[in-house]
């Protein structure tokens, strides 16, 4: 292929591994492949070249041995329970090899791994929610973000679990070879189009727990249903037949947020919804999500988000079609 870049792209496999964390961003780049003048060379490997079984039971067949694997433009690190187990050959690998890379990459618990191997002192990382206190606490060096669905720090990328890998993969595929191709493999793989990287790991509802009590959880419910009303605390309070202070209290003791937390990522949520989904003006969005203005979304946005709405919208509402 005259004229044409081509990227190798090494994923490591290993007992235990999560299939879709390899076979997730590895579905995304040979999509791309098969776009006229792209080209990334897949290729995975084990320590010996031989089978993995997967955290599911799948056995996958890696094209060869770690050693006998060439130096990749990017190599891909992904998870699963396997990561729990000690690694020292393949660490000692990561160690060796991976600053020869271009881009390092892990998805979910491949993080763990790269932590092992001294990979990721000093940087910025997330990986899945349920270890990122673990990862933070048995690497005191890293930074860990557990927010984001993906990270991207100089060379380093991570992401959170499983279809987060998905996400981080079409991330870089919009920096190789554009948002138009990006967005192109997104629609074939039926997945939401290019969720940007600092999209929280869960949504407002999941994130906050359900609380225990009837009326708090219709006031959780309402919330969400009413993003316009007034949300302030003596309107919610009311709701719940609560007084404000021990509505306030409740609140936070059985969903782990405060009301104005809360209340402040259902709208974010529902906000960035009707930019992505919708050709609503900015004026309209900031009126239906409870904003009132839209001055009051855009500091919104750009205190949760680092960018404000009409860029978000450029970059993550798909282009219309003229078919």
């Amino acid at each position: 292929m005259t004229g044409v870049t081509q990227r190798t792209v090494l994923v490591v496999l290993f007992d235990g591994v999560q299939s879709l964390d390899a076979t997730g961003p590895m579905e995304v780049f040979a999509g791309a492949s098969r776009a006229p003048g792209v080209a990334y060379d897949l290729r995975t490997a084990s320590l010996d070249g031989g089978p993995v079984r997967t955290s599911s039971g799948l056995t996958l067949v890696p094209d060869s041995s770690l050693a006998e694997a060439p130096v990749p433009h990017t190599l891909l690190v992904p998870g699963g329970h396997g990561t729990r187990d000690s690694h020292p050959e393949l660490t000692a690998w990561l160690r060796a090899h991976a600053p020869r890379a271009e881009r390092l990459v892990s998805v979910c618990t491949g993080a763990l791994l790269l932590a092992e191997a001294g990979l990721l002192d000093g940087h910025r990382v997330t990986t899945h929610w349920n270890y990122c206190e673990q990862l933070a606490r048995d690497f005191p060096d890293v930074q860990v973000d557990p927010d984001p669905i993906f990270v991207r720090d100089g060379r380093l990328a991570t992401s959170a679990g499983v279809t987060a890998g998905i996400d981080l993969a079409l991330a870089l595929v919009e920096e190789d070879h554009g948002r138009d191709l990006a967005l192109t493999i997104a629609r074939h793989l039926v997945v939401f189009l290019r969720r940007p990287g600092n999209q929280a790991q869960f949504s407002a509802q999941l994130s906050a727990q359900t609380a225990r009590r009837e009326p708090l959880r219709e006031v959780q419910h309402w919330i969400t249903r009413h993003p316009d009303a007034d949300l302030a605390v003596d309107a919610l309070a009311a709701r719940a037949r609560l007084s404000p202070r021990h509505f306030a209290r409740a609140f936070l003791a059985e969903t782990g947020t405060t009301p104005g937390r809360y209340v402040d990522r259902v709208r974010l949520e529902h906000a960035r919804r009707l930019l992505e989904d919708t050709s609503d003006s900015v004026e309209q969005v900031a009126r239906a999500s409870g904003y009132g203005t839209p001055e009051a979304m855009r500091r919104a946005f750009v205190k949760a988000l680092a960018t404000a709405p009409a860029e978000y919208r450029r970059r993550f509402r798909p282009p219309v079609s003229t078919t």
